[in-house]
Formats: structure tokens, sequence, C-alpha cells
């Protein structure tokens, strides 16, 4: 009896605990949202300075006490302790007056102080950061990271589609994946970034829900046939600008595509590739590279790298060690490149080399293997057979050669782990712990993110890989999003202000010349039997004809000559439709293949435009709409010119160059090889009118 006559005392006193410790749970919670100390993001050795005419713009930060940081502008006061030299403003805008001298430039919250001084000696103007462990936020968030943290910020998966449905707004699932996992990125396709008022949205929803890091947000948007936002520019590919020769137009371009993933909020572009193909038969990388020349790849490839990083957006050199010379599409199989390390060094590796002196952002891995790099083999879960080992994969790929030879010291980040290649000779954990092991920083899309993210967790638990191991990718990462500016704000710029500017940026005139430009420039003319320009009456009778895209090429056609019609075939053509041609002036017919097989002279395709040549009585001029090779397959046509690619601006452009309002100025970056090993058309051949 005694007992329960005690049990509502117990209850009471249990109860009493319980809220105590939620109190001092909430307690702790609150104290740690509570800035530790107040610091001008300038000070941060990894932060860049920027001065523009006679103007700096800091920032300052607030530090937490388990070390993350996030940007701050309320409740401060900026102050200046020589206004002869240099003012301040309540933004932290600097402006220096014109006098030499040095200046002392304060920011407080009432709480915290720091400084930053700015000097001028003739016309040199100086930022001089202060020093000290209190700058090191870096090393101080990896010190206050847990486990978990650590990990979640070398985890880059996609939300291509949610329940079978494209995902272009935040979703509760999402958000709480992303800061579940502590997510340090997430790469966006094409089924994301619809418009640029949506894609601005998603792009500001995907940071909030990031609770303490920002979010690298990543996409492919290469330009050319990888082009991922459906709305703003769409600018020629990599072997279009190989073939306008100009490094400007290049970097012309980087900077276009930067400045529209900027202003939308995407803060890292997969782009370029530096793949050399110098392999006609390539099925993945193509027209995705500038060239088959090592010289020509890294010239144009170095100037997007600079136009892109320019613009805040980090940039990724891709695949590493080299796509180039295969014949196996790595998102179907495993391919291999056979050549020695002299060799890779000469052609492949060349455009890696010159873009990691260029201080590139990124460097992406290739699921290829290099057997003369790594001859280490295992065993594929696929079927039990003996395998190389991919690079991807590879320590002595990615750290041996990358980090050690060529003395890379960026972000490693791997190709999509869900790819055939990888995924079907790998487990998922299995794959993504060899890639950790090998030296990888960043996974991207790793298949099944709980296991992975489990998988990992339990490696370095059990000393299979060290903490020190993860740590060293995570100041890396860390690293990258201090460079460019990749960091929480308390008082994030209103979305509104970010739509409204995204929707100048993005597809503004500025870069609709661009892309004009830089198309005009690539198309490149190859044969001409004294057949082009064209110069018809409006009684004279154009036939357009094929498949893929020829919609693009007639509309682009009628533009300069209304009498004109579209004939949509993809095989030989029968009596009536080529009844329909015997009144042709001329025809133009458009050739799209992307593998061997499309561009045999066996295949429909083929056969049909050997078909035309043959019996069509007026002119017939071939445009190669993707493949330069395709003209491989018909040789005896009476003109033809490389396109590059199927975006508007570059059939426009070459419109314009068959009606002769533009010259041909393209030369070709590649070699178009003929029958029985002879050449059909050399590297850096062109005709111009």
């Amino acid at each position: 009896m005694k007992f329960f006559r005690k049990v509502p005392f117990i209850i009471t006193t249990i109860f009493v605990l319980l809220l105590s410790l939620f109190n001092m749970s909430e307690s702790a919670v609150a104290a740690e949202n509570v800035s530790e100390d107040l610091i001008i993001f300038q000070n941060v050795p990894e932060a860049a300075i920027e001065i523009k005419d006679t103007q700096i713009a800091l920032q300052a930060m607030n530090v937490y006490p388990d070390g993350h940081f996030k940007m701050t502008a309320e409740g401060l006061t900026w102050s200046s302790k020589n206004k002869n030299v240099a003012t301040v403003d309540q933004d932290g805008v600097v402006t220096f007056s014109g006098q030499n001298g040095r200046a002392f430039i304060t920011v407080t919250d009432g709480i915290s102080t720091d400084k930053i001084a700015v000097h001028k000696k003739s016309s040199e103007y100086l930022v001089i950061k202060e020093e000290g462990v209190r700058y090191d936020v870096i090393g101080n968030a990896i010190e206050g990271m847990t486990l978990n943290e650590k990990v979640g910020q070398m985890l880059m998966p996609d939300f291509r589609k949610w329940n079978g449905e494209n995902v272009t707004e935040m979703l509760p699932e999402i958000e709480q994946l992303v800061e579940q996992y502590h997510l340090g990125g997430v790469i966006l396709f094409a089924e994301n970034v619809v418009t640029t008022e949506q894609t601005a949205l998603l792009a500001a929803a995907y940071q909030e829900a990031s609770e303490k890091y920002g979010l690298l947000l990543a996409i492919d948007q290469e330009g050319g046939i990888v082009t991922r936002l459906q709305s703003g520019t769409h600018m020629p590919g990599n072997m279009a600008l190989g073939a306008t020769r100009s490094a400007e137009t290049a970097e012309n371009v980087g900077q276009a595509i930067g400045e529209e993933l900027n202003s939308l909020g995407i803060n890292m572009n997969l782009a370029p590739v530096l793949d050399v193909n110098n392999n006609p038969d390539n099925p993945v990388i193509g027209v995705r590279s500038f060239g088959e020349s090592p010289e020509l790849v890294a010239e144009m490839g170095t100037a997007y790298i600079r136009g892109l990083q320019t613009t805040g957006v980090a940039a990724t050199a891709k695949h590493f060690p080299g796509h180039g010379d295969t014949a196996v599409d790595s998102h179907l199989g495993l391919p291999e490149v056979p050549h020695d390390k002299e060799r890779l060094l000469e052609v492949e590796l060349f455009p890696f080399q010159q873009a990691m002196e260029e201080d590139i952002d990124a460097v992406m891995t290739a699921h290829v293997t290099f057997p003369k790099i790594d001859d280490t083999k295992v065993i594929s879960q696929k079927d039990g057979t003996e395998i190389s080992l991919p690079a991807t994969l590879s320590h002595k790929v990615l750290t041996g050669l990358m980090r050690e030879e060529m003395e890379y010291d960026g972000i490693i980040i791997t190709d999509a782990l869900n790819m055939a290649a990888i995924a079907e000779h790998f487990g998922p954990v299995d794959a993504v712990l060899r890639s950790v092991k090998a030296g990888t920083d960043i996974i991207l899309m790793p298949v099944g993110l709980e296991e992975v993210a489990e998988g990992l967790l339990e490696a370095v638990e059990t000393g299979e890989i060290t903490e020190e191991r993860i740590e060293e990718s995570v100041e890396r990462i860390l690293t990258l999003k201090m460079e460019r500016g990749i960091i929480k704000s308390e008082t994030p710029q209103p979305i509104e202000e970010v739509i409204a500017n995204a929707e100048e940026v993005v597809g503004s005139d500025a870069h609709k010349q661009v892309e004009a430009e830089a198309a005009n420039q690539s198309i490149t003319l190859l044969k001409n039997d004294d057949v082009l320009p064209f110069d018809f009456s409006s009684e004279e009778k154009i036939v357009v004809i094929g498949n893929t895209f020829i919609s693009s090429l007639y509309d682009a056609v009628t533009n300069y000559h209304e009498n004109t019609d579209l004939l949509v075939a993809s095989g030989p053509l029968n009596d009536d439709q080529l009844a329909q041609l015997e009144d042709a002036s001329a025809v133009l017919v458009g050739s799209y293949t992307f593998n061997v097989a499309g561009r045999s002279s066996d295949s429909t395709q083929m056969r049909m435009i050997n078909q035309l040549i043959e019996h069509v009585e007026a002119p017939v001029v071939g445009v190669g709409i993707r493949n330069p090779y395709d003209i491989m397959a018909f040789p005896e046509i009476d003109g033809y010119l490389a396109q590059y690619g199927f975006r508007p601006a570059s059939f426009e452009a070459t419109a314009a160059i068959i009606f002769g309002e533009n010259n041909p100025a393209g030369l070709l970056p590649v070699t178009i090889p003929g029958a029985d090993e002879d050449v059909l058309y050399e590297f850096g051949f062109g005709l111009t009118y």
C-alpha cells in the first residue's frame, strides 16, 4: 500500500526530471544557434577578394559553437578608421578615395568585432587579411562536425523523379533526405529545370533545406547535345567551338553559360568535356569533345573554364584520364583504353594537365579501364568473370596519377555511379567504398542513398576507411564552397529579386548574340561542287529531306526561301516520293547519326542519301546535323556542311551559309577517314566562298 501511495510522487518526480532535461536540451540547441563570433568573410584564407572599380564588397559571417558558419548582414555596423583612404557604407562596400595609405575597416554586431586592412599604393589596391586560428573556419567546422555530417558532404544524389513524376518543386520527402543525410550536393537534370522562375524557386528551396552548409547544386550544362536548361540560350557544343578555332568565343560561351546558371542559383557545372575525340567510332563523346587534337582541346577547354569560373560557377573537367579513344559507351558497358602512360601524357592527359594549371575547380573520373596504368583485376558481380578496375575506382589513377604525379589538389568527383560500367560489375556500397579509397571526394548519383551512407559510416567505424581520409575530402569540398561563396545566409536574397534578376540574365540579348556568333563561326563547309551558295528565284523549288530534327532545318531554310517543301523520310524513297523531286532546283538532305551503325553505308538513312545522289537531277547538298563523319557514307554528294549539333542557332547559321548571307568559316576539329584507311578530309580542312 505504501508503494501505491508513492506512485503520484514518483510520476511527478519523473515528469519534473523530463521537463528539466527537455529544457536543458532546448537551452543547448538555443546556445548552439547563437553566434559565437563575427568575422569578415574576406579574412578567411580561402575567400577570394575582388576589387572592382576601386570598390570592395565586404561581407560578414556568423560562426557558431559547433564551427558551422553563415553569412549575415543584419544588425551590423561598419566603419573606417581612415576615411581619407577608404570609406565603407553600411552594406560593407568599401570605396577607395584615391589617396595613398592604409585604412582599417571594422564591423561589429555589438558583441563581436572584426577588422581588415585595405591599402592603396600608387595604382595598386590591396586587402590585407587578418591572421589566426579564428579565421580557420574550415578546420574549425570539420572539428565540430559529426561523422554523419562529414560523410553527407561527399554525397551528391539526383532527385530527377519522385514516384514517377518529374521533380520541379521541393517535396517534403526530399527536404527530409537533404537534412537527414546532411547532403553536400545535389545534381539537377532537364526534368528538374523547366522554366526560369521554377528553376530559381527549386534551387532556392534546396539551399533552404540544407541545414548548415550551402549545397553544391550541379548540372550538366555543357552546351550542344548535352544542354539541361529548358529556358535561355542553347549554346553550340564543344566540337562546334573547336571548329571556330576561337578561344575568345569559347570563353564567351563559358561565361554566358555560367552567368545563366549563377542567376538561377546553380553553382556547379559538370563541364567542360576535355576528352580528346581521336576515335571516330566513339559513341558517347563524339561532338561533346572540342576535337581530336590535344592542343586544340586544351586551348578551347581552358578558355571555356576561364569564362565559366569568372561567374562564380565551379567548372568540372571530364572524364579523367580520357574517354575519347573508346568505342563503348560507359553508360552501357565498360570501355578500355589500352595506351601506356607516355602516350596518355601526350594525348589524353594533356588537356587535363592544362586545366589543372588553370586551377580547375573539379575533375570528373571516367568509368574506363586503363590497364597500362592500373592492371588490377577484380571479379565482376555480373557474371563472375575477371575484369580490369575502372579509373573511377583506381587508387593508382586517382591518387597515384592525378594527385601525386599531376599534382592536382582540387575536387575529384565520380561520374554517375548508376552507369552500367560500374553498377553492373560492383555492388552499390562496394563501388562507393572503392571510389573513396581511390581518392574520390564527391560521390555522384550513388545507387541507394541510405544503403551507401550507412555503408560509408560502417567502413569508418570499422577502420576500413579512416576518418582522416573522409576529412581530407570534406576540407576540399568546403574549400570549394568558400572560394565560390556557396555559404548559407542568415537572410537569403528575397526570392522575388532572384527571379527578377534570373529572367533578365537567362536568354538575354547579349547571350543570344554569343550563341549566334559561336554558331556562325562553327559551320564547316567540306564539299562544294559549285552548288553553294543557293541563289534561286521564288519560282524555283527546294526540297528538304530527312527525319531526325529535319523540321528544324526546314524552318531555317524557309526563312530564306518560301518555296520549300519538306519530305520526312528515314529510308529509301518510293517512286511517288522520287516523283516529288523531279521539279526541284535543289535537294537539301539532313543526316543524323550518333554511332558507327548509323553512318554505315548499309543503314537505311545512308541508302536513302545515296539514292538521292544517284537518281535526282538537281544538286544534292547534305547537312551533317550532329556528326561531321556522316559524309563517309556518301562521299559523292554535291555539297556538304558539318553543323555539329541540333540547337536552333546552328540550324539558323547553316541556312545563312547555304543562302550566302554568311561565309563559312569553320575548320574541321577532327580527321574524317575514307575507305581503305585513306583520309577523306584532313583535320583543319574547311572551304569558304
